[in-house]
């Protein structure tokens, strides 16, 4: 198509090609910012086809590989399908990446596993020793036996760094693969990320290497790498300066927050909609507690959401889910919106949505995917989520036995406690209890013969955690998980990267030990204090990649009360559509 019939998103699109184009031709490693909505996987699939058309069929003839590396199995998958299964493009995860590089270097690999973290030391030294084990890794479960050794997904990233550092190892690496293109570049692993600059980009030697992400998109975990630096003659960084996904108004505003990589929008005539609601107005006393200061009060919160959608649906908002994303910002009202306040109360709202606590992720992870195979006659799938084997069965009984096992365990899920349901596990074993679980429960039972003056302040703190999570009911647990899964209305952080709604509603307040929004709107006016960059870098991401989903309509809640200095960047950034009101 002739650039003159091309909108100013597709000219800039075509723009950072080239560049792309360019640096693949005079084999320079190089680094593509694609902002929200840039159409990042768009250039990303384009490059692999350039690569398949330049050095697919000698590639081919000496078994070398073109390999891109993702974050999930569904971009792995995306890729594969989106370049016709072609048999060049070596698409992985980049666990299943790392392992099928280092998995044929079992004797060194073997020789590194007491080094890779205290608690291999004691699998170790409890296993017996190492002796001439084979080295596994499949499920993610470590795990040492007589004849077997199975990694966890992090032991593979770490032993993969280990080999970077052996000439051998990358003259392997770089002969299999010449090209290594990789995804989501800024949620790779910090030390993997910092030893490819150093061993590879720095020193000008091994593969041709492409990044392709958004280092503002960066959301999740604290070890990932954010931005990829490196001397500019040695890494060339390519902006994408388009958006695909926003209206015009929205893009203005994006530009505002990061002037840094203007986007230039697809249709300039466009309009869409910005509107910002703040509770300053409200009179009564807001919350104290920490973490909560400033923020209103649960119940104030909640009628506070409910008139603001009140209002934008007088606006001609449509709240079915299948057009509008109300993303939650904000624990104050997430418990009373969704229904699992008794766990949000024993474990805390980062606990319980991140599911670092052993009984959540338990139950999320394996005992809710196998009910649900379970339920819709998927018994394959059941046993791969219960992570067992196919049972062997006999006679007729047996059967029998595993059908009402299971069939009580999809009745409890939704009229048992998760006490019922974990006291019934230890019974049945389907699934069985990971260890951790298995010990927590020793432990609640010694305490609870223990006299409460025999008990330490440790002693309660876990007793009542954990008192307060058997008692819930299980259908809370649930209701978590379809939150956390993003399969209802509300949303947090989870699921959001990378996904478009038509209309968005950010609500924002307190109740997260991590974000603090009118400190972090501060900060943009004010600078940021030394030694809050990464907290500063948390909350801003977050704060962009939730502006940036909406196509046509972005409206903002701040619960959260708001100094002078955080309304003008508020201002600053989305202009005239701020909208004090109290109730």
């Amino acid at each position: 198509m002739p650039e003159d019939n091309l909108n100013p998103a597709e000219l800039a699109s075509v723009a950072c090609l080239n560049q792309v184009y360019l640096a693949m031709e005079a084999r320079r490693n190089f680094l593509v910012e694609a902002g929200a909505g840039a159409g990042k996987t768009y250039t990303l699939i384009k490059a692999l086809r350039k690569q398949i058309d330049t050095n697919g069929p000698s590639f081919l003839k000496v078994n070398k590989k073109i390999a891109c590396i993702t974050y999930t199995n569904v971009a792995r998958d995306e890729i594969k399908s989106r370049t016709d299964n072609h048999p060049v493009i070596f698409s992985e995860t980049i666990h299943a990446f790392a392992w099928d590089l280092i998995k044929d270097f079992q004797k060194i690999i073997r020789s590194r596993i007491p080094e890779l973290s205290e608690k291999w030391k004691v699998r170790v030294e409890e296993g017996g020793g190492l002796k001439n084990q084979e080295i596994s890794y499949n499920l993610g479960y470590p795990k040492i036996t007589e004849y077997e050794i199975f990694l966890h997904h992090d032991d593979v990233i770490r032993l993969l760094v280990f080999l970077l550092n052996d000439e051998k190892f990358k003259k392997i690496l770089t002969n299999r693969f010449p090209v290594i293109f990789i995804d989501e570049y800024q949620d790779t692993n910090k030390e993997l990320a910092n030893s490819l600059v150093t061993n590879f980009i720095e020193s000008e030697s091994g593969p041709l290497i492409g990044f392709f992400g958004d280092h503002w998109q960066k959301i999740y975990g604290t070890n990932s790498i954010g931005l990829i630096t490196a001397r500019a003659d040695k890494l060339t960084v390519i902006g994408k300066e388009a958006n695909f996904r926003s209206e015009r108004i929205i893009v203005e505003s994006l530009n505002r927050i990061r002037p840094e990589l203007i986007q230039h929008v697809k249709n300039p005539d466009s309009t869409g909609e910005i509107i910002v609601y703040h509770s300053n107005p409200w009179e009564g006393n807001r919350r104290s507690e920490a973490h909560w200061a400033g923020d209103l009060p649960a119940t104030v919160a909640h009628e506070y959401l409910q008139r603001t959608i009140q209002e934008l649906q007088r606006r001609g908002w449509d709240f079915d889910p299948i057009h509008t994303k109300i993303l939650m910002l904000t624990n104050n009202i997430l418990a009373a919106e969704q229904g699992y306040g008794n766990i949000l109360e024993a474990i805390g709202a980062d606990d319980l949505l991140k599911k670092n606590n052993d009984y959540v992720s338990f139950l999320a992870d394996t005992v809710e995917p196998g009910a649900a195979a379970f339920s819709e006659g998927k018994y394959g799938q059941m046993l791969s989520a219960f992570n067992l084997s196919a049972p062997l069965i006999k006679r007729h009984s047996e059967k029998e036995v595993w059908d009402r096992d299971v069939k009580r365990l999809i009745e409890l899920r939704t009229s048992g406690s998760i006490g019922d349901v974990i006291d019934l596990l230890k019974i049945t074993k389907k699934p069985e209890l990971p260890r951790k679980v298995i010990d927590k429960e020793k432990r609640l039972a010694d305490l609870n013969l223990l006299p409460e003056t025999d008990q330490d302040d440790a002693d309660k703190i876990f007793l009542n955690k954990t008192r307060g999570i058997r008692q819930a009911p299980y259908s809370e647990l649930i209701r978590a998980v379809q939150y956390i899964d993003d399969k209802t209305l509300f949303s947090t952080k989870h699921g959001v990267k990378g996904a478009e709604f038509d209309n968005v509603l950010i609500v924002l307040g307190r109740g997260w030990n991590q974000y603090n929004w009118e400190q972090m709107l501060e900060w943009v006016a004010s600078g940021i204090p030394k030694g809050k960059e990464d907290t500063f870098e948390r909350n801003r991401n977050l704060f962009y990649v939730a502006c940036s989903r909406p196509k046509s309509r972005l409206a903002m809640l701040f619960t959260q009360k708001l100094s002078s200095s955080a309304l003008t960047t508020l201002q600053r950034w989305f202009g005239n559509v701020l909208v004090p009101y109290s109730l």
